[in-house]
């Protein structure tokens, strides 16, 4: 492995200026007129910024890139829109004969009017529909969709959780050599953002696919890959425990948590919640628990007895309780993942009980509105990773892409500065300091020092001072994977 000298750092958050020199996988931090460490190149970083490269902590890699090749539903603000810009990709753009038009991102929380079969079978009756709502959690499709995936659809078109991924699973099915690729594509752009690893939480379980890819040269990316309960003794007896690496995985792939999916998503109304939703009623207008409190007890006590981490979805606040409550009978460590509705009395558990909130602060962007018409007298604790710092608990930043973009410079921003695009700070007092956020987004600690892996980005402007706007669009001049270049632009 060729050694590298890194000249006029500057390390993120101090600004110390130093050179870094990367032999064998690790750094050593040295003075910048210290030559006593020969090494086989020299790059001038001119002052550049470094920090350890970025982890998201959150993310569905084959349906990011899936996303990445499916209509862009995302701007639609109707049913009716939505119909429009199908019928306008048949006309333009249509699938190959037999194939189904895919498509992805549409958000109806908001909308004046209700998805509707009758609506996509207008414009499309022969050639199956099915389009992905933007939290991935339900699916609209038309009557030839129907036909094609053996499903039975009711007159609205939607499909929600288990029904809907039983759906979401077969449309997954192409050429291995396709989604690789496309996935490997994927994967240079989040390395391009200073992106070194993922956690990966696919269903049900991408270990072997990425010993796979790896072998076939897609690693631009370290990936801890999650296993689902139904997989769950399988992981149990080869004997993988989480942080575990995967033989054949050259150092890259490692084992991931067990994932568990409590409830449902805010969007389509199905996390489960203390109080009903307001236009629903009947047995699922607090929500949808997915795994009831003994189920999610005895998985939790079995991962962790094992050795498995559990990361358990929950985002209503009584989902979130129901599982800080089976972490604590079993007294497991793990994270809830997007712990977005918790209530006040809940929130000093997490680190009571070494519990990490693995959260998305890019979706308290892009459901603010939704919450205030949905959770309108609960909105001051939603999304509340300022209440969750005050209360010492420990942040894990991620996107749960393809629900937002794999770029973690997007969520440090949310999480600090609580708007985009000019819009006000929305409930300013949830932010939280740059520096948590920062930590929260690597897997070690800042600033990096002697002995830190070989896995760094490299910055062309300070995070510490940056606005959200330069957060967000952070420029990223390299990044560095086990001493590697995975991404270097003009240096």
């Amino acid at each position: 492995m060729a050694s590298l000298r890194l000249r006029s750092a500057r390390l993120v958050p101090t600004g110390a200026l130093c050179d870094l020199v990367v032999r064998q996988g690790r750094c050593a931090v040295v003075d910048p007129g210290d030559a006593t460490y020969p090494v086989d190149d020299v790059v001038d970083l001119a002052g550049r910024w470094v920090l350890p490269g970025l982890w998201d902590h959150h993310v569905h890699l084959d349906q990011w890139a899936l996303a990445r090749a499916r209509l862009d539903l995302s701007t639609a603000a109707s049913a009716d829109e939505v119909a429009r810009l199908v019928a306008e990709r048949l006309r333009t753009d249509p699938p190959a004969d037999g194939a189904t038009l895919q498509g992805y991102g549409f958000r109806d929380g908001l909308w004046p009017d209700a998805p509707d079969r009758a609506l996509l079978d207008a414009v499309a009756a022969d050639v199956p529909v099915v389009l992905a709502a933007w939290d991935l959690h339900s699916g609209w499709l038309n009557s030839a969709a129907e036909r094609r995936y053996g499903v039975s659809v009711p007159a609205s078109g939607v499909l929600w959780e288990t029904a809907w991924y039983a759906v979401a699973d077969q449309l997954r099915a192409m050429p291995a050599e396709v989604l690789d690729d496309w996935v490997g594509a994927a994967a240079r752009a989040a390395a391009a953002r200073g992106v070194v690893g993922v956690v990966e939480l696919e269903a049900p379980w991408q270990l072997g696919t990425w010993v796979r890819r790896v072998s076939d040269g897609h690693d631009a990316l370290r990936v801890a890959c999650g296993v689902y309960p139904p997989l769950l003794d399988a992981a149990i007896e080869r004997g993988l425990r989480t942080g575990d690496p995967v033989p054949g995985g050259a150092g890259l792939v490692t084992m991931g948590p067990l994932k568990v999916i409590s409830d449902g998503a805010l969007n389509t109304r199905t996390a489960y919640c203390v109080e009903p939703y307001a236009d629903r009623a009947g047995d699922d207008a607090h929500g949808i628990l997915n795994v009831p409190p003994e189920e999610l007890e005895s998985l939790l006590r079995r991962a962790w007895t094992h050795g498995i981490t559990p990361a358990v979805h929950a985002i209503g606040d009584r989902a979130n309780t129901l599982a800080l409550d089976a972490f604590e009978a079993v007294g497991a460590r793990g994270s809830i993942e997007h712990a977005q509705l918790l209530s006040r009395a809940d929130l000093p558990r997490f680190a009571a009980l070494g519990v990490t909130a693995s959260v998305q602060p890019e979706h308290a962007l892009d459901d603010r509105d939704v919450v205030e018409r949905f959770w309108p007298e609960w909105a001051d604790r939603a999304f509340a990773y300022g209440d969750l710092v005050a209360a010492g608990a420990t942040l894990a930043l991620g996107s749960d892409a393809p629900v937002a973009p794999l770029d973690p410079w997007l969520a440090i921003s949310a999480a600090v500065h609580r708007r985009r695009d000019g819009d006000d700070p929305w409930h300013a007092e949830q932010a939280i300091p740059v520096e948590v956020a920062l930590a929260a987004s690597v897997p070690g600690p800042l600033p990096v020092s002697d002995g830190h892996p070989a896995d760094l980005a490299i910055v062309d402007a300070d995070p510490m001072t940056a606005s959200a706007e330069l957060l967000r669009a952070m420029p990223v001049a390299g990044t560095l994977l086990d001493g590697r270049w995975t991404w270097r632009s003009g240096i």
